[in-house]
């Protein structure tokens, strides 16, 4: 299946690989399936959460355990329950990244995941009730948080 992007342009994609988020993404709840496009550059650790249905919505994302060693969450039941999760190795979780003008104080948002259960192709941005993360916090940076939201 073919589909248009933004930043990569027509591009094929295994219709298998689509992810569905049943209730879209906060802020963009009409879209409902999104996939992973991942850097081929093992090095790089962006990657993007494309809308499969509109071409100009796409996320940097990150996988955050390989930024931040010491991020650990606990998932609500609800969001297990409503991804299916079965085991914790049919999931994955990225965290969508704000890229400003200067790019060292880049953030992601570790108190909002994306957590895709791989084995159902579900997916859900899943807001943690843990007073350690935020919204923003610096990725090159990793001592800071951003205005203490």
């Amino acid at each position: 299946m073919k589909i248009k992007t933004r930043n990569f342009g027509e591009i094929e994609i295994e219709k298998e690989k689509i992810i569905n988020f049943e209730e879209g993404i906060p802020a963009f709840e009409e879209e409902k399936e999104f996939i992973i496009i991942l850097n081929e550059d093992k090095e790089n650790p962006f990657h993007w959460l494309q809308s499969i249905n509109n071409q100009d919505l796409s996320f940097i994302v990150i996988n955050p355990f390989e930024i931040f060693s010491d991020y650990d969450i606990l998932l609500p039941q609800t969001a297990i329950n409503k991804l299916k999760i079965e085991r914790e190795e049919d999931i994955s979780i990225y965290t969508i990244v704000v890229i400003p003008t200067d790019m060292n104080k880049m953030t992601t948002n570790l108190l909002g995941p994306i957590v895709i259960n791989t084995k159902e192709r579900l997916g859900k941005q899943v807001i943690l009730d843990d007073e350690r993360y935020t919204t923003k916090h610096f990725i090159f940076n990793q001592d800071s948080k951003v205005g203490g939201e």
